[in-house]
C-alpha cells in the first residue's frame, strides 16, 4: 500500500545532541526513527526529542517527547502498562474548511491519518490497544484567520477519540495562547505551559507554513492498521 504523506516520523532537528545519551540505548529504537536527533537535558534529567507541526514520534525508552502549539492539536497516547508511547503535532487543512470537522470528507481523512499512523506505530512498538490512554492538548486560536482552525482540530480530535473508544485522561484545549507541551511516555506525566509572553509570531509563521504545506500536499493512499 502507498504510504499517505500526512504526518512524517521525526528524523530531523537542529538541536544540540550528544553522542552518549544517559539511560538511551540505540539498539531500542522504533522503525522509522533511528536518525532522530535526540539531546539530554539536565533540568528534566531525561533525553528529549523535540516534534515539529507534520511529525509524530514513539518510544519504548523513558524518553521525553515535546512541542510547542498554537492551533495545532497533540495527542499524548501510551500503553498504562507497557509505558510505550508517543505523541503527534497536526491541524486539519484549512482548505476544507467549509466541512465540518467530523464530517466525511478529506479533511476528517487527514485527522485519521495523523492518529492512525500514530496508534499504529504504537501497537508495532508492543502496545495494547486495550490499555492505550490518552492525552490531548492544543487548539488555541492563535492564527488569525476567519475560521478557527484550532476549534476545528478539537471539534475532530474529540470526535475521533469517541468513535474509537479510546480513554482520555487529560485535556487542554482551546484559549489563544500557544502552549509548550513536554510528554513523559513511562510514566504518562505531562507538562503543558501556556506561552502567554511570547515576543515573536514563531509559532504563527510556522503553523501558516504547515497550514500552506497542506494545501498543496495531496491526501494520497491509505493507512495499514496493524
Amino acid at each position: 500500500m502507498t504510504k499517505p504523506p500526512a504526518l512524517a516520523s521525526v528524523n530531523s532537528w537542529s538541536g544540540r545532541s550528544t553522542s552518549v545519551l544517559p539511560g538511551f540505548d540505540p539498539t531500542r529504537v522504533q522503525l522509522g526513527f533511528a536518525h532522530v536527533n535526540r539531546y539530554f537535558d539536565p533540568l528534566l534529567n531525561h533525553v528529549v526529542v523535540k516534534i515539529l507541526p507534520g511529525e509524530f514520534y514513539v518510544t519504548t525508552q523513558g524518553e521525553a517527547v515535546v512541542t510547542v502549539l498554537g492551533s495545532c492539536v497533540s495527542a499524548c497516547i501510551r500503553d498504562r502498562r507497557k509505558g510505550i508511547g508517543g505523541m503527534n503535532h497536526f491541524m486539519l487543512p484549512e482548505s476544507f474548511a467549509s466541512e465540518a470537522a467530523h464530517a466525511n470528507g478529506r479533511a476528517e481523512r487527514y485527522g485519521n491519518i495523523a492518529m492512525e499512523q500514530l496508534i499504529n506505530s504504537l501497537l508495532k512498538a508492543g502496545a495494547d490497544r486495550n490499555e492505550l490512554e490518552v492525552k490531548v492538548f492544543g487548539g488555541g486560536r492563535v492564527l488569525a484567520q476567519m475560521t478557527d482552525v484550532g476549534k476545528r482540530n478539537i471539534e475532530f480530535v474529540r470526535h475521533y477519540l469517541q468513535v474509537e473508544n479510546l480513554v482520555v485522561t487529560a485535556e487542554d484545549l482551546g484559549d489563544i495562547y500557544p502552549r509548550h507541551v513536554q510528554y513523559f511516555p513511562m510514566s504518562g506525566r505531562v507538562r503543558v505551559r501556556q506561552l502567554r509572553s511570547m515576543h515573536n509570531d514563531t509559532v504563527a509563521v510556522r503553523e501558516r507554513g504547515y497550514l500552506n504545506k497542506l494545501k498543496a500536499d495531496p491526501i494520497a493512499g491509505e493507512v495499514e492498521l496493524f
